[in-house]
């Protein structure tokens, strides 16, 4: 189906989520911190990433501003996956180019319906 990186510090959240898309028929690839995920969505273009906010190295929002600005990978669609919810927080995601958002603590389901919409976009 679809080539999705989910970039996503807490390994039990991380687990879940790659668990339920792969289910879906998906190709996961997983980071644990905003430096990998942003080096890997360069050398593996996904269609769809799944970045966490607060990660270590770089941000959900570092790494989804860096993303636009890159030719070969400014076209992925981005959730944002986070506890921050916001006003601000969610205008600043879009603002960095995000495509939906997604506050935890979140059911599954939701996350594959929200995955379906931005491939449907895509």
């Amino acid at each position: 189906m679809a080539r999705i990186l989910v970039a996503e510090d807490e390994s039990d959240i991380r687990a879940l989520i790659a668990l339920r898309l792969r289910r879906a028929g998906h190709d996961v690839t997983e980071a644990d911190d905003g430096e990998s995920a942003l080096q890997l969505a360069i050398d593996e273009n996904p269609d769809v990433l799944v970045l966490d906010w607060m990660m270590p190295g770089k941000t959900g929002i570092e790494v989804c501003e860096a993303l636009r600005h890159h030719p070969h990978v400014k076209s992925a669609r981005v959730l944002m996956l986070t506890a921050r919810a916001h006003e601000n927080d969610i205008a600043t995601a879009y603002a960095a180019g995000v495509d939906d958002f997604l506050v935890k603590p979140f059911r599954p389901i939701q996350l594959e319906e929200r995955i379906a919409a931005l491939l449907a976009r895509r």
